[in-house]
């Protein structure tokens, strides 16, 4: 009797599968499916491609972000504007281009506070986190920034707003000097308004 509870009980699991492997506790977690993001090789290449430095001088910047960040979403890659006499603005554009493949006109400008005079042109790459709607991009986030442009150079900040993290690097020709504080919006339209 004992050894046909046993054959039964093998038949059971060889003719139930799933039984014999690990149980499937419901639904996957929507942290457990992959989500498309750039590799710091990718990122390098991409960085050091859209300064005109070598991929070193990219790496050596991205590095830290990545660290602190991880892999980005998106990046945005474009232009801007900016001058201040104690308060500033600053107004750019450039274009969103997420792993996924989707790519969108992203224009941004803000106001800012401080100990700051000069003004500057620079090109922008704008690593981006957390991005799951491309919607939520077209708000203010705030940031701290210390800065120092001469004729050439990279600098990074971060911005956080609704847990998306925005890592600006910058690379600018002019003469700016000071620290300030204030934020960039987002939005799809140009708008000259700062606030």
């Amino acid at each position: 009797m004992r050894r046909a509870l046993s054959a039964f009980a093998a038949l059971s699991l060889l003719a139930a599968p799933g039984l014999a492997q690990d149980p499937d506790y419901g639904q996957p977690s929507e942290y457990s499916e992959p989500v498309d993001t750039y590799s710091q090789d990718e990122v390098v290449d991409a960085v050091a491609d859209f300064f005109g430095v070598t991929a070193e001088a990219a790496a050596s910047v991205l590095e830290r972000v990545f660290s602190d960040l991880g892999r980005p979403v998106g990046y945005v890659a474009g232009e801007e504007v900016a001058g201040a006499v104690g308060i500033g603005l600053r107004y750019g554009e450039g274009y969103l281009t997420l792993k996924s493949g989707e790519r969108e006109k992203v224009y941004w400008r803000g106001p800012s506070i401080g100990w700051d005079a000069g003004g500057n042109a620079s090109r922008v790459f704008v690593l981006v986190y957390n991005l799951d709607d491309v919607d939520r991009l077209y708000q203010r986030f705030p940031g701290v920034e210390g800065s120092a442009y001469f004729i050439a150079g990279l600098g990074v900040n971060y911005q956080r707003a609704d847990e998306i993290t925005l890592a600006p690097i910058r690379s600018g020709v002019g003469l700016r000097a000071g620290a300030n504080v204030g934020y960039l919006a987002y939005s799809r339209n140009r708008r000259w308004l700062p606030f």
